[in-house]
C-alpha cells in the first residue's frame, strides 16, 4: 500500500527528515511515537502529498506521489479548525462526497450512515460549535470515513483530548480498522496508546534530521480491551521496549 524509500525533507538547511524508508503493507495500522519536533507531522503531509519529499520518494498503490493520492483521508490534530462552523454536522460530514458526484440524497444518506457508526446519530443536525471536543473529533473522523478511504493518515488525533474520551475514540479506531481493513498511519507521542492501538510501532530519532530508531511488530491478542490489553505482559514489555527507543533516541542528542 505504501513506501517510503530513502525519503528526506528539509527546510533551507535545516535537516527535518533523513532517510526514511518503510513498507506499509495493505490493512495495517501503523504507529509512529517520537518527540515534539521530530518531524511526524512533516512525515505525514509528505506522504499526503501535501509537502513534496526533497530527496527519496513516496509511492502508494505502486504509484509515486506527486498530489493528494486518490482514496487518501487526513484526520488532524486540530479538528476545531477542520470543520466547517456554519455548517452542520451531517453538512460537514457529507462535504468530501460532492467531489464524487453524488447526489443530495446519497449524499445525506452516507453521512448519516458514518454518523451512525461513530455514536453521533442524534447530532446530525447540530453545528460543530455546540458540541464537545471528543464530538467534534468524532465528526471530522466521520468526514474521514465517509469516502471509504484505502489510506487513512491520522496526525496525533486524540492528544488535546481528556484521558475517558481518548480511550473511547482509541477503541472506536481500532473498531474501524478490523471492520473496513484500511491501511492506517497513525502519529502519537503516546507511547501507551502506541502499543495499545498498532499493529507497529516506528520510533523516530529528535531532530534535526530525524531518522528511524526502532521498527517493532506488536502482535498482541484481540479484541483489545482497555484494561485486559494494558495489563498484559506482552504490552507492558512492549511499551518499555519503545520507550527505551525514544529515551536512547534523546539521549543522542542531549
Amino acid at each position: 500500500m505504501l513506501t517510503l524509500d530513502s525519503l528526506s525533507r528539509h527546510y533551507g538547511d535545516h535537516s527535518v527528515l533523513r532517510d526514511i524508508s518503510l513498507t506499509v503493507p495493505d490493512g495495517q495500522l501503523l504507529c509512529v511515537v517520537g518527540p515534539s519536533g521530530c518531524g511526524k507531522s512533516t512525515l505525514l503531509r509528505t506522504i499526503a502529498g501535501l509537502l513534496p519529499a526533497h530527496e527519496g520518494t513516496v509511492t502508494v498503490d505502486d504509484t509515486p506521489v506527486s498530489g493528494v493520492p486518490d482514496r487518501l483521508a487526513v484526520v488532524f490534530q486540530d479538528y476545531g479548525r477542520s470543520l466547517f462552523p456554519w455548517l452542520t454536522v451531517r453538512e460537514n460530514v457529507a462535504l468530501p462526497l460532492r467531489r464524487r458526484g453524488l447526489g443530495r440524497a446519497e449524499r445525506r444518506g452516507e453521512a448519516e450512515r458514518i454518523l451512525e457508526r461513530v455514536g453521533l446519530a442524534g447530532a446530525a443536525r447540530r453545528h460543530p460549535w455546540q458540541l464537545s471536543g471528543g464530538m467534534q473529533q468524532r465528526v471530522a473522523i466521520a468526514r474521514a470515513l465517509v469516502c471509504r478511504p484505502s489510506l487513512l493518515l491520522m496526525d496525533e488525533p486524540f492528544g488535546s483530548l481528556d484521558a475517558q474520551t481518548r480511550e473511547d475514540l482509541e477503541d472506536l479506531l481500532l473498531e474501524v480498522h478490523r471492520t473496513d481493513g484500511a491501511t492506517i498511519v497513525f502519529v502519537t507521542h503516546d507511547i501507551d496508546e502506541s502499543v495499545y492501538v498498532g499493529d507497529r510501532v516506528v520510533v523516530l530519532s529528535p531532530g534535526p534530521g530525524s531518522r528511524v530508531l526502532l521498527d517493532l511488530p506488536v502482535g498482541l491478542p484481540g479484541p483489545r480491551d482497555q484494561i485486559g490489553t494494558r495489563g498484559l505482559p506482552e504490552f507492558v514489555a512492549l511499551r518499555a521496549q519503545v520507550g527505551r527507543a525514544v529515551r536512547s533516541g534523546a539521549g543522542e542528542v542531549s
